[in-house]
């Protein structure tokens, strides 16, 4: 009696209320009011056929962030394979030679820019997806190529000509994905997403260190045919897969886009609650004669407050993700174990191959908690916590340094007195991924694409890789050349730089979670959009699952 009494309370208090209906409940919601209403009246049930046909053809999407795991994994990978690889280039795991082949493929996806965004909107995001994958495919024959003439040119060709087909295809398959994935599963499996860029490295790093029990130059040249498998998959299937409604509504395709919504959101109900709300949102917020219809516009970046707004948070989130640290654990993990005393080749590759099973454990448990954790919530756990794990990581490395007996750090004769700082460093390499993993990986493909409104999707996704490639590029000249020069120093540069990217992220990236992709632009339209997405909405619930009354304002806590 008093719980109804309590409630009778909180109904009067409501702006607005249909009096004629009973309120059976009040509830307190993160996200919109619309998006809430629709989960109310009409349940998306997950184990129907149509949602798993759904899923399937999501998973064609995926393989874009797959094939990107595998190359970052492979190439790092190589870098420990020294009777064979380095033998046959004549190069070195770190300093210069390692920085100017790794970067080529950084440079190559900064060269796509210009063609990612156009490219995207005006043929469609499947084509993105088609002719990125076809790059990558002459990328690695390219590379194959260099094993009868240990062509350096050849081989950084080769990685050029991959950045530039990664680009296209790592941008337009996360578009694709959170445009055409159920608003209800959006956030789930676009986190999921980016967590296959992590069974791309495990495939790399297992086909890696099986090539080190092969002899001569098929030790590294079969993992690099492998890298033909995900972008082949994607090229034979992608234009079997449903085109993004969102595209097809913005390019005058309407009949087209009510059709795919029916079949893959409303299970063949054109009245579903989902499909009304999509296309009513679609009406009001896509702009039919947009910057996207012009190929050289980009000038809806910066024409606002609000989109630059939205620029801002999707590139500087993204550049953040880059420079926490696991950049180096990635691509010179050889030269970080290294300064754990771990020299040997099979020894690294059994390192970087738990190194990645372990991420991709955590990150697809990560991507099971954007919902309910929710994406700023992860993002400030991910940047406060690595940072504490570098500095552990940091006091390991330096103890172990002063332990050093005979030989150099990095030549493979080094003798160290002080085993467990050893072993310490190799659990602060494990404890770092699997904070990294759950909290932050799920959300390098979801979050940069929410932020963006449809009319700049494309584009400011390109954008946001030219934040991605340069941050990479920074990664792969600045960090084998120090570790080289300071060792374990360079990681007190991690300490601190996490910290203020966690700083950074509470005062101004905001939450995402619970509101459909057009929902959003009431986030960046707000004065102060961090305070307006954490807001709770209350609202008032009748026995036919109507929301008769709303109040937003609270701030969560």
């Amino acid at each position: 009696m008093a719980e109804k009494v309590a409630e009778t309370q909180i109904v009067e208090q409501l702006g607005s209320i249909d009096k004629t209906k009973d309120v059976v409940e009040v509830k307190e919601l993160k996200g919109s009011e619309a998006f809430n209403e629709a989960l109310l009246q009409e349940a998306v049930p997950l184990t129907h056929p149509r949602t798993l046909q759904l899923f399937a053809c999501l998973l064609i999407g995926f393989f874009c962030q797959t094939m990107n795991g595998y190359d970052t994994m492979m190439f790092g990978g190589l870098l420990n394979n020294k009777e064979y690889f380095l033998k046959h280039f004549n190069g070195e795991n770190k300093g210069i030679w390692a920085g100017l082949i790794s970067s080529m493929y950084q440079i190559g996806g900064v060269s796509a820019l210009p063609f990612v965004g156009p490219g995207i909107d005006q043929w469609g995001r499947r084509f993105g997806m088609f002719i990125g994958s076809i790059l990558i495919i002459v990328g690695t024959i390219i590379q194959g190529m260099t094993s009868h003439n240990a062509s350096e040119g050849l081989m950084m060709g080769g990685r050029f000509v991959l950045g530039f087909g990664v680009t296209i295809a790592a941008a337009a398959g996360p578009i694709w994905i959170v445009e055409t994935a159920h608003p209800k599963y959006r956030g789930i499996i676009t986190g999921l997403c980016n967590t296959t860029w992590l069974a791309g490295s495990i495939l790399s790093s297992g086909a890696v260190r099986g090539g080190l029990n092969i002899k001569g130059n098929n030790s590294w040249l079969i993992p690099v045919w492998l890298q033909v498998v995900f972008p082949g998959l994607i090229a034979l299937f992608c234009f079997f897969l449903p085109e993004s409604p969102r595209w097809l509504y913005a390019h005058n395709k309407r009949q087209q886009a009510h059709n795919v919504l029916t079949k893959w959101h409303g299970y063949g109900n054109p009245e579903s609650v989902w499909v009304r709300l999509q296309l009513n949102e679609y009406e009001e917020f896509i702009e039919m004669d947009g910057s996207d219809k012009r190929w050289w516009d980009y000038r809806a970046l910066f024409n606002k407050r609000s989109s630059i707004y939205r620029t801002a948070v999707a590139c500087w989130f993204s550049a953040f993700t880059q420079w926490a640290g696991n950049s180096v654990l990635s691509y010179f993990m050889g030269a970080v174990l290294d300064t754990a005393g771990i020299n040997s080749s099979v020894g690294k590759a059994n390192v970087q191959l738990g190194y990645s099973v372990e991420q991709f454990c955590f990150a697809v448990l990560g991507a099971h908690f954007v919902e309910r954790i929710g994406r700023r919530k992860m993002m400030l756990a991910g940047f406060f916590g690595t940072s504490l794990v570098w500095i552990g990581m940091t006091a390991a490395a330096g103890t172990l340094a002063g332990s050093l007996v005979s030989g150099n750090v990095g030549d493979g004769d080094a003798v160290f007195s002080n085993k467990h700082a050893g072993n310490a460093v190799l659990t602060f390499i494990f404890l770092f991924g699997a904070v990294y993993s759950f909290n932050l990986t799920p959300l390098q493909a979801l979050y940069p694409v929410e932020v963006f409104s449809f009319e700049l999707r494309a584009k400011g996704m390109a954008f946001q890789s030219f934040f991605v490639n340069a941050a990479g590029l920074l990664n792969q000249f600045a960090w084998p050349i120090a570790i080289k020069k300071i060792e374990w120093k360079c990681y007190i540069i991690f300490v601190v730089w996490c910290f203020i990217q966690g700083c950074l992220a509470y005062l101004f990236f905001p939450e995402t979670r619970k509101r459909t992709l057009e929902e959003l632009d009431q986030i960046f339209e707000a004065p102060n959009p961090v305070k307006f997405s954490v807001q709770k909405t209350t609202v008032a619930i009748t026995e036919d699952n109507t929301v008769v009354a709303v109040d937003s304002g609270k701030v969560a806590v």
